[in-house]
């Protein structure tokens, strides 16, 4: 496995339990508090200790992922990255480490799984599709 530890912090891979902070901040329409991703992991039954996820916060504003500015005593945290901007980096490096960097077997893998609605097939069509229009201009 390659060394990881040059990577640009933005670079570098999210935990679950940091992926859950994320999610929190992705769903609130305003920049969080500490208290305010504790009380929504509470709503959603998880028991984390406020130490735990200041903690998992300040790791992920090391990362890149995550912004803070201090408002008196308190800071308020936003995500910097989207789910979609996540997601192409685990997929890149899914891509990389699992299939020596070509997207055919990840494609195949994920058409393969099954489960793919017909809106989700049309929506695939589609963005072959437009793939192929750009390849042509």
């Amino acid at each position: 496995m390659p060394d990881r530890s040059a990577d640009p912090p933005a670079r570098r891979n999210v935990s679950e339990t940091e992926l859950a902070v994320l999610k929190v901040l992705w769903a609130s329409d305003a920049p969080c508090t500490v208290r305010d991703v504790v009380d929504a992991f509470e709503a959603d039954g998880r028991d984390l200790a406020y130490t735990t996820v200041a903690t998992l916060l300040a790791r992920l504003e090391d990362k890149g992922t995550v912004a803070s500015v201090r408002r008196g005593l308190a800071k308020t945290f936003r995500a910097t990255v989207t789910r979609d901007d996540l997601l192409d980096r685990r997929l890149a490096r899914l891509r990389d480490e699992l299939a020596g960097g070509a997207n055919l077997p990840i494609l195949h893998a994920l058409v393969r799984g099954g489960g793919l609605t017909r809106d989700e097939l049309d929506a695939l069509e589609r963005l072959v599709d437009d793939a192929r229009r750009r390849e042509q201009s």
